[in-house]
């Protein structure tokens, strides 16, 4: 039995060192021969390790390239890794997908809906800017009358005053609004009924009242109705007058009466309703289609009046007004009259003297 050798790595001889045994030397990497252990991946970047068989190994093809498991076709080689494409400035960046573009829309609409907030606010507050420099100006500052909008060079001056948006409250401004394009769309139609019924006077010479009276009607409804129930409800809105809502309701009940024989159109009086677009038909196509025109228009306003009667009586019911506060704010306002205190005091005083005058 051989005698061990306490320290086998000494070097003291090939038989002592198992390193060193031939069946291991004999496998031992060279160049022409590379194992996994000294294949540098980094030192031919895409090609594969030579391969060269040990001695008493078969020789393989000299095109062979390096065999894998499973008899697979050789690996091609692998193309350089690329850099991410970086986005150019002006190319437009995609943020995410649907769900965040469904976010993002939602948040463009929420910002608009506080525009409009906004917006609103501010007509408001410049509203109220309006009304404290008015109130500032005190009682004895005279405004400038603004209506009907003249030009500086005509003769006749504006006779009233009005500015929905600074005396109206917000809340009554559309309503105030509606009734102010009513009475511009009756005064065009009563401007078309003329010039039908001048078209009829045209083709039937003994319809002449007709024509006369739509004349008339042109120049009584136009400032009659401006009078009489546009400016009460503009005064009743814009001061909460229980008078001025009463003289309206009554006004305008008859105006929308008259909007209904209007669109009737009874011959004879000067309107040209269906009845009597009915009537130019026999005569003239083309004057029977201007009438129906003017018809329609008359059919229209009378809607359009009923409508807003009802609304306007809504909202005078969610008001404090009354019949009694209406007495009383006609009471006030006839003796705070001038005239007729003037009136009052001449006739007292005649009684006075007449009374004391020696028969």
């Amino acid at each position: 039995m051989a005698q061990r050798d306490p320290n086998p790595f000494g070097g003291n001889g090939e038989l002592d060192n198992p390193f060193q045994d031939p069946a291991v030397t004999e496998h031992k990497p060279t160049n022409q021969y590379a194992t996994l252990d000294v294949y540098n991946p980094f030192d031919n970047p895409g090609m594969p390790p030579p391969y060269q068989p040990s001695p008493g190994m078969p020789a393989a093809q000299p095109t062979a390239s390096l065999q894998y498991p499973g008899g697979g076709a050789p690996r091609p080689p692998e193309p350089p890794l690329q850099q991410p494409k970086k986005a150019s400035p002006t190319e437009p960046k995609k943020y995410g997908s649907y769900g965040s573009q469904d976010t993002a829309a939602a948040a463009t609409a929420d910002l608009l809906r506080q525009q409009e907030e906004l917006n609103r606010k501010a007509e408001e507050l410049d509203r109220r800017e309006r009304e404290l420099q008015s109130a500032s100006l005190g009682s004895s500052a005279t405004r400038q009358n603004n209506w009907p909008p003249l030009p500086s060079f005509c003769p006749v001056k504006p006779c009233f005053y009005q500015d929905i948006p600074l005396e109206i409250p917000q809340e009554c401004q559309k309503t105030m609004s509606t009734m102010y394009y009513l009475w511009l769309f009756s005064t065009g139609t009563l401007l078309l009924n003329f010039l039908a019924t001048l078209a009829w006077f045209c083709v039937d010479s003994s319809v002449g009242s007709d024509f006369g009276l739509s004349i008339l009607w042109v120049l009584l409804f136009t400032p009659c109705s401006f009078v009489c129930w546009y400016r009460p409800l503009y005064k009743a809105i814009r001061s909460d007058s229980s008078f001025n809502f009463f003289v309206f309701f009554f006004i305008f009940f008859v105006q929308d009466i008259v909007y209904v024989m209007q669109a009737i159109g009874i011959p004879g009086w000067g309107f040209s309703g269906w009845i009597s677009m009915l009537s130019a038909l026999k005569l003239n196509v083309a004057v029977a289609i201007i009438m129906l025109i003017v018809a329609m228009f008359f059919t229209a306003t009378a809607v359009l009046g009923i409508i807003m009667l009802k609304r306007i009586h809504s909202m005078y019911r969610r008001t404090e007004a009354s019949f009694q506060k209406a007495q009383e704010e006609f009471a006030a306002g006839v003796f705070s009259n001038q005239a007729v205190r003037t009136a009052a005091a001449n006739a007292a005083t005649g009684a006075a003297q007449s009374a004391f005058r020696p028969q």
